[in-house]
Parts: C-alpha cells; sequence; structure tokens
C-alpha cells in the first residue's frame, strides 16, 4: 500500500467535510475524486499532500513513496525562471537528465519562454508551469487538483494521453468527464462527509451509483412498510393485545429511530431570461491586433437568436478577445460591432469578478435584488440561494469562507439572475462540479436566447453546442457544423486530403537487367475489392454519425458510438494508405507497356 489515511474528521467553523473517512491508495491505481463544489475534494488532496493537516485520525505512506502534489492555485517564488521553478528540488545531476523532458513537456503545455520569471506569468500559466514540475519530478503517487483547468483541447489530449501511460498511482479531482472515462480505474464521491468508492471508471461509476441509490430507496420502503405495520401493532392498545411484547416496542422504537437515506438537494436552474428581438448581434470586417500580432481578421458573424456556438483554438489563439468583442468590452481595430436594442448580455467570464471576502453570501446576492424574478414566479435572495445549494448557514457566512468552486456557482447564479438572452461563457466548466455542469447543460437546452461558450470540455461543447468557431493562425476564424466531435472529424478529414500523395511522374524507362512489376496474387484481389471496402467503411462512419445525433442526450450510448466511430476512421485511413499505395503501383505497371 502506498498511502492511507483512516478516520479522517475535518471541520471549518460549522461546516463538516470529512468526517471518519478513509482511504487507501495502491500500486497502479487511478483514482478519480469527484463531489459538489464545498464538498471536501480539495481539502482531502491537501491532506492526502501532507500540505494540510486533518483534525483527527492519521495519514501513514510508505517512507520510499515519492509523492508530486498539483494545487488548483499554486504560488510561487517570483524570481525564479520558468525552468528553475520546475526544477526545485532537483539535483543538479537530476536536472540534467530531466531538462529534455522539461522542455518537451512546457513546449506541449505552451509554455516556450523557459527563462522568463514566473512572477510575470498568469494565473493559467502558473499552473501549467506547476503541472510540468510535477510531471517531471520522479514519483511513485501523483496527486492533481483539476488538472485541465487552462488547458486547451489539445493539451488536455495530451494529457490525457500521459496519464494513461503513467505508470505509478494516480489521485485527481476533475471535472472534465472524457477525462475520467478514458484515464481513472476507480471513483470516490466526496457526499455529506463520507467517502463512497466505485470500481471502475465514470461509465462504471454513473452505473453502480444509480444501483446503490436504488437498493438505499428499496431498503427504506421496506423499511417504511414495516414501520406502518407495527405502528398499527403498538397503536392497537392493551384493551386489543394485552401485555405488548417488550422486545418488540423495542425493536419498533429502533426502527423509527433509525435515518433513512438522506434526500439529495439539487441544483435547480430555470430558463430566466428576457425578451430577444430580430436584431441579435453582428460582427461585419471585425479585426483586432496586440503588439503587432493579428489575433482576429475581418471576421463576419451573424448571431442567431438560438444559436449555439462553442469557440475553440489554442491558448493564446484569441478566443477570449472576440468574446470581449461581443460583450462590448473591447473595441474591435477595424469593422464594426452592432447589438440590437433588446439584447442583454450575460458574461460568464473566466475569472470571478471582485467578490468582498467579508461581505455575506446573502448580502452579495441582495445587491441583484431582495426579489429576483424567475419563470416559477417571484424569489427571495434566501429562495434563490436555496436553489443554488447554498443552506442557510453558508448564506449567512463571509464569501471568504466559500470554496473556489461555490465562488464560481454565486457568480452563475448573479449572471443568471440578471435574466440575459445572449449568454457568454468564457470556460464555463473550470471549477464547476459535474452535478452543476449536467445541470447547466440542461438549462442551456431550454434557454431561450443565444449562447456562446470559450470551452475545452469536450463533452459540454458535445452536448451544447450546434456550432463551432475554430480561431487558427493569423486571426483567421473557421465555422464548422455540430459539437465538437464534428468539429474533430471534419478536422481530420481536411488534414488527410492536405496529405501528400505519391506524384505519377513521367514515364521512366526500365534500367536493363531489372524484373518488371507486378502484382502479387494478393495484391491483385486487394486492388479489386479496396474500394467497395472504403465506401463500406465511409457508409458505417456516417451511420455512426447519425445514431450520435439519436443519442446526443445519452452519454453512455454516445460514449460508445464515438469510440466505435474512431475505430472506423483508423481502418478507414489504414485502407487509404494502401489505396495509395496499390494506385500507384497500378500506374507503373501500366507505364512499364
Amino acid at each position: 500500500m502506498l498511502l492511507s489515511a483512516e478516520n479522517i474528521t475535518k471541520a471549518y467553523g460549522t461546516r463538516v467535510l470529512l468526517d471518519g473517512a478513509d482511504l487507501y491508495l495502491n500500486t497502479g491505481e487511478k483514482l478519480g475524486v469527484i463531489g459538489v463544489n464545498g464538498a471536501g475534494k480539495s481539502t482531502l488532496l491537501r491532506i492526502l499532500a501532507g500540505t494540510e493537516e486533518p483534525d483527527g485520525g492519521t495519514v501513514a505512506r510508505d517512507p520510499n513513496v515519492r509523492l508530486e502534489y498539483l494545487p488548483q492555485n499554486p504560488v510561487f517564488e517570483g524570481r525564479r525562471t520558468v525552468l528553475e521553478q520546475v526544477f526545485a528540488g532537483l539535483s543538479p545531476e537530476a536536472r540534467e537528465l530531466a531538462e529534455y523532458e522539461a522542455k518537451t513537456i512546457l513546449t506541449r503545455l505552451g509554455v516556450s519562454r523557459f527563462d522568463q520569471a514566473v512572477g510575470e506569468l498568469s494565473g493559467g500559466q502558473r499552473k501549467r508551469v506547476a503541472m510540468a514540475s510535477a510531471l517531471v519530478h520522479p514519483c511513485d503517487v501523483l496527486i492533481l487538483d483539476e488538472p485541465t483547468n487552462h488547458l486547451d483541447s489539445e493539451m488536455v489530449l495530451w494529457l490525457e494521453d500521459y496519464l494513461r501511460q503513467y505508470r505509478g498511482a494516480l489521485v485527481m479531482v476533475t471535472h472534465d468527464r472524457y477525462f475520467l472515462e478514458r484515464v481513472v480505474n476507480r471513483m470516490v464521491e466526496v457526499e455529506g462527509g463520507s467517502l463512497h468508492f466505485y470500481e471502475g471508471n465514470y461509465d462504471k461509476y454513473l452505473k453502480l451509483k444509480a444501483e446503490r441509490e436504488e437498493m438505499a430507496q428499496a431498503s427504506e420502503r421496506k423499511r417504511q412498510a414495516i414501520l406502518r405495520r407495527e405502528y398499527q401493532w403498538v397503536m392497537q392498545g392493551p384493551t386489543a393485545r394485552g401485555t405488548k411484547s417488550r422486545e418488540r416496542l423495542e425493536r419498533y422504537e429502533a426502527l423509527k429511530n433509525r435515518e433513512g437515506p438522506a434526500q439529495k438537494t439539487e441544483l435547480e436552474l430555470s430558463a430566466i431570461s428576457s425578451r430577444l428581438g430580430k436584431k441579435t448581434i453582428e460582427l461585419a470586417g471585425v479585426g483586432k491586433a496586440f503588439g503587432g500580432r493579428t489575433v482576429l481578421r475581418d471576421f463576419d458573424c451573424m448571431l442567431l437568436r438560438d444559436d449555439r456556438i462553442g469557440i475553440v483554438g489554442r491558448n493564446g489563439s484569441g478566443k477570449s478577445t472576440l468574446l470581449n468583442l461581443i460583450a462590448g468590452r473591447l473595441a474591435p481595430d477595424s469593422g464594426a460591432v452592432m447589438v440590437g436594442e433588446t439584447v442583454r448580455v450575460g458574461y460568464f467570464c473566466q475569472e470571478n469578478p471582485p467578490m468582498d471576502p467579508g461581505t455575506r453570501v446573502i448580502d452579495y446576492v441582495k445587491e441583484i435584488g431582495n426579489n429576483i424574478e424567475t419563470p416559477e414566479g417571484t424569489l427571495t435572495a434566501t429562495q434563490l440561494l436555496d436553489k443554488f445549494l447554498f443552506p442557510g448557514d453558508v448564506q449567512y457566512s463571509p464569501i471568504s469562507r466559500l470554496s473556489g468552486g461555490e465562488k464560481r456557482r454565486l457568480f452563475l447564479m448573479a449572471v443568471l439572475a440578471a435574466a440575459p438572452n445572449v449568454l457568454l461563457l468564457d470556460e464555463p466548466t473550470n471549477d464547476l462540479d459535474i452535478q452543476t455542469l449536467t445541470i447547466l447543460e440542461d438549462y442551456l437546452e431550454t434557454f431561450p436566447g443565444a449562447v456562446i461558450a470559450v470551452s475545452h470540455d469536450r463533452f459540454f461543447l458535445d452536448k451544447v453546442v450546434r456550432r463551432v468557431f475554430a480561431v487558427e493562425e493569423e486571426g483567421r476564424v473557421a465555422a464548422y457544423p455540430g459539437g465538437y466531435s464534428e468539429y474533430l472529424e471534419a478536422r481530420r478529414a481536411a488534414e488527410r486530403e492536405k496529405s501528400p500523395r505519391a506524384p505519377a511522374g513521367k514515364r521512366q524507362e526500365r534500367p536493363a537487367g531489372l524484373r518488371k512489376l507486378k502484382f502479387s496474387y494478393k495484391e491483385q484481389r486487394e486492388y479489386e475489392t479496396i474500394d467497395d471496402e472504403i465506401a463500406a467503411l465511409e457508409e458505417e462512419i456516417a451511420a455512426v454519425r447519425g445514431g450520435q445525433e439519436e443519442k446526443a442526450s445519452d452519454y453512455l450510448a454516445l460514449q460508445a458510438l464515438q469510440d466505435r466511430q474512431a475505430e472506423l476512421e483508423r481502418a478507414l485511413e489504414e485502407k487509404m494508405e494502401r489505396w495509395v499505395y496499390l494506385n500507384d503501383l497500378a500506374e507503373q505497371i501500366e507505364r512499364q507497356g
């Protein structure tokens, strides 16, 4: 066993996050940690990493076990360079051996200035430098808190492959559902101070959790039925039954006092919005540059009233710039942004706005209004906070006591409560728990307005958006129909088209003595059938894509179809490469005369 935590307790004031929790980590385990914001996920990781002490219980690890920890918000000494920070704690010999790997990982994570002072880096860049440091240091246990935050889609895919191949043990908090599906082999949910473990990945977790909850509900239904029967027996009284059995009475009291499964409170989001007229937002010939670098060039877009647009691209490509231009926070260098009179923009930006840490949560909401209009009617600030999973004791606590995820949820509530009809979401999945994300996705399906989202979350994009804008080099923006999976397929198809094929070339004389080219028997048969095989693969891929549209709301079915599509695409690519070879050989044979 590499690491153990036994009977761990932890509370902040009256909030109990961990209550007698146990966790055991063995070699080869890759553990995904999930739970609602504020449940204690990051606290659990800090306790396991040794950066925070529990109130009670013990944490033990093998003295030979090397551990690396990536916090959610790393803090650096600003005078160090990027490389110095990555190598902090390593011997000169180890640094020399790890230099190539460190530079490779940093480059993969979009950090190319190795001599830059870490104090000059943005929050996202610091997180990526801390990630590189954790991966470069030799270790037996990796503890990662929201590792996919501040990574673009390509970086997430690279990290996913890296961690799948990582041979040590892994403990990871993440909201990325595709990541959980493909990397982890065990899940733990932090809920009500307890840890609930599930063998397998995210798909298995969903199935096992549903089974566990159904068993708990079935047990409770049985208890209630027995309780009703025993209650009738008790209430018959001495005249009807004589002296009652003391043992039976004791069993009745024990049954009555036993607590049933806790009723889960779920986040409630309703489509709060104002009327949106025919004229929405139009961008005509919009361009923007910073320091001589063009991030947006001659961009045109007419926003439809029910649009669902996802914006993707590498970090620093200009995705957030595009949102800020639409929101009116930036003025274009060229072109125009025209906004309709009825447009009310709600901007859920990547960074929370300043929140006075001493302000009570209830007072923060009252600044929006004492009474907020919703589809269900007028809600008080207290009622609105209840809908967003802020219980009474939290409502009267200062904002400083909220977790990072709870602050994001509070900010999201403030944005939605203002009844926008155009929603701009900049990395909305950062720091939000899976439950909140799922409900937000359902909310956006019924939102009676337009939505534009910058996101690296592949699952979110597949579920929410209907077209994708890819911000590419030199400020170009390419539009693709469909969600993220369709966008990836379109890119792969374009890359296949660009891949060089063997030139036909001129007819060359065959040198004397060389054997005449000809098909082998196997090649001849393959040459005759390969066109039909390629056509069949293309038809099957088209059918799988159609199935994905039908199963868009069924995660498990959608995942199976996407895996099948990837398998078929690999087979098609191999067939195409073989087709090029065979046709080139056929041409050479024909030229021989």
